[in-house]
């Protein structure tokens, strides 16, 4: 009694191995073909037309859909995220406290608005001192310009005497001391210039450093408003109402997100098919879908990664895009000629290569290995195969190359 049982697991398992493992002799038996016969590779495996028509009554019927490539559009597909067009740290310069309420987060400023108010202290005393200066040097120009003219009269009258004095001695009619006393009387005159000339650069220079001790002043003034370099929104309160200023103390944060960046990395390999100036198109994480295009590709790739950096200007009137999603970003490079099929025409041969079986003139099944260009609801488009073919979408999986067939066509909407 315990043979049949026995008999029957023998049975059952000889029958899966041949229906699995010797799955192609089986079907080859069945079809009374050669069982040692070449299996399927990637070349055309055109069955000659005596072999043809010996099996022309065994030949597996199979629905095919006439195919004929097209021109598409290639794209290089990144990960990215995006990131504010403008981002500033806006600090103070000068030491003061802040006597302005504080702008909450968020808020919309233009360039120009007042971010911090700092307390003026003694700058306006300093900026009245300085102008003071200035006043009194300005006031000694008139009496140093007066000696100068002085001094110039007596450089003459000095100048005449001693040529008086040197004809005279000539003819003997003065004396060498008169002489000498005009000499030295000259003398005297011409140091009385140098001296006036250097009381009025004095002045000169009184006046430059009291301008410029106002234009310091003024600049100190300016400081105590902190303003808004550029429109944005505030990413960051402003400093609170009493808070000390020092150089460097952060006062807000502001970005610009009217126009934002996708910000991606190309692989060295995808690099040349990166132009700038090109269409690209990104999904963000939430579902969003929007357009830009290329304004920025790095001629410099990252050490680490071997990466080449690309931004993409995006509008974004309506703020609706935030700094930092992340985004699957597609850039457009130049087309290729494709087809469009069904996901379930492709298949794998016996060396493991994505491909597609169809049917050529003799109606018989030839293996070509494609490569998958985009990837869509409705179908994948592919390419390295003719213009036009005649591809098998039902009963590819029972077929080999080389085997003869009686194709069904259907047309591509179906």
């Amino acid at each position: 009694m315990r043979l049949i049982p026995l008999l029957t697991a023998i049975v059952v398992t000889a029958s899966l191995y041949f229906l699995v493992i010797e799955r192609d002799v089986l079907m080859a038996f069945a079809r009374g073909e050669d069982p040692q016969a070449p299996i399927e590779t990637v070349e055309d495996s055109v069955a000659p037309v005596e072999a043809v028509a010996q099996v022309a009554e065994n030949r597996i019927g199979v629905v095919v859909q006439r195919s004929e490539s097209r021109a598409i559009d290639s794209a290089v597909i990144l990960r990215g995220q995006t990131q504010a067009a403008r981002e500033v740290e806006v600090r103070a310069e000068t030491s003061a406290t802040v006597i302005s309420e504080p702008l909450r987060k968020g808020s919309q400023v233009v360039a120009g608005d007042l971010l911090c108010q700092l307390d003026p202290g003694s700058r306006q005393a300093t900026m009245l001192e300085a102008q003071a200066r200035l006043s009194e040097a300005r006031a000694r120009v008139p009496e140093a310009e007066a000696r100068l003219d002085e001094a110039r009269a007596r450089l003459k009258e000095a100048q005449i005497n001693n040529n008086a004095s040197r004809k005279l001695s000539e003819g003997g009619y003065v004396s060498d001391t008169r002489l000498a006393a005009t000499q030295a009387s000259e003398r005297a005159a011409v140091a009385g210039i140098a001296s006036a000339e250097t009381g009025l650069e004095t002045t000169s220079a009184g006046i430059e450093s009291a301008v410029a001790a106002i234009a310091a002043a003024q600049k100190e003034i300016d400081r105590l408003r902190i303003t808004a370099p550029f429109g944005g929104l505030l990413e960051s309160d402003s400093a609170e109402l009493g808070s000390l200023m020092q150089p460097g103390s952060l006062c807000a944060t502001v970005i610009q997100l009217d126009t934002i960046k996708l910000v991606g990395f190309v692989p060295e390999t995808e690099v040349n098919r990166v132009q700038v100036g090109a269409m690209a198109g990104a999904e963000l994480a939430a579902g969003q879908r929007v357009q830009g295009q290329v304004t920025f590709l790095s001629r410099s790739a990252d050490p680490t990664t071997r990466t080449f950096e690309v931004q993409i200007t995006v509008s974004n009137a309506n703020l609706s895009i935030r700094d930092g999603q992340t985004a699957d970003i597609a850039i457009s490079a130049p087309g290729e000629r494709a087809h469009k099929l069904p996901q379930s025409s492709l298949t794998l041969n016996n060396e493991g290569q994505l491909g597609v079986r169809v049917v050529n003139q003799a109606q018989v099944v030839v293996f070509y290995p494609v490569k998958l260009m985009r990837d869509e609801i409705d179908g994948v488009w592919v390419s390295g195969l003719p213009e036009q073919v005649d591809v098998i979408v039902v009963g590819q999986d029972f077929v080999i190359a080389g085997v003869p067939v009686k194709p069904t066509y259907r047309e591509a909407s179906q």
